[in-house]
């Protein structure tokens, strides 16, 4: 009997002092881990021959998010069904967008990529900065003159 309640005790215990978990699908990424990701990105975009190098940090059924580093132009993008959430971590750059993507190449389902933009708007784009794009949209990030550009992106699906 005594063995039993010992048992019960120590059972309550550990009930008692479980940490709880996170929910799923929960995600944190602190600063640290950003600046480090950051820092490896770095030397891999040196490395690739359009000087960019991305991170995929989680992939869900309504959204991706994902790092990326550039030190080059990036080619024309359009998403049809996905809306692009920029949040600038460091560097600046200019977003062409808008108008009309000529050119394009289908890259994947609903995904063009390459080509030109006719017609687009720049905005200057710096760290701190947020921007959306919405689906069927042509983008295109642009150094110009800027040695390197970090943001933070948020694909968001199914439009």
């Amino acid at each position: 009997m005594v063995l039993k309640l010992c048992s019960l005790f120590v059972l309550a215990l550990l009930v008692g002092t479980a940490q709880p978990t996170s929910p799923e699908g929960f995600q944190h990424w602190t600063a640290a881990s950003l600046t480090q990701m950051t820092q490896e990105l770095r030397t891999e975009s040196a490395s690739t021959p359009h000087h960019v190098a991305t991170r995929r940090l989680a992939d869900f059924p309504n959204d991706l998010f994902m790092l990326a580093h550039r030190e080059a132009d990036g080619v024309v993008e359009w998403h049809e069904i996905q809306a692009d959430v920029f949040f600038v971590q460091s560097g600046k750059a200019t977003l062409l967008v808008g108008g009309t993507m000529v050119g394009g190449e289908t890259v994947e389902p609903h995904e063009k990529r390459n080509g030109q933009i006719e017609g687009g708007v720049r905005e200057q784009l710096s760290a701190g900065d947020v921007v959306r794009i919405p689906p069927k949209v042509p983008h295109q990030i642009l150094l110009e003159g800027s040695k390197e550009f970090t943001y933070f992106v948020i694909k968001v699906k199914g439009y």
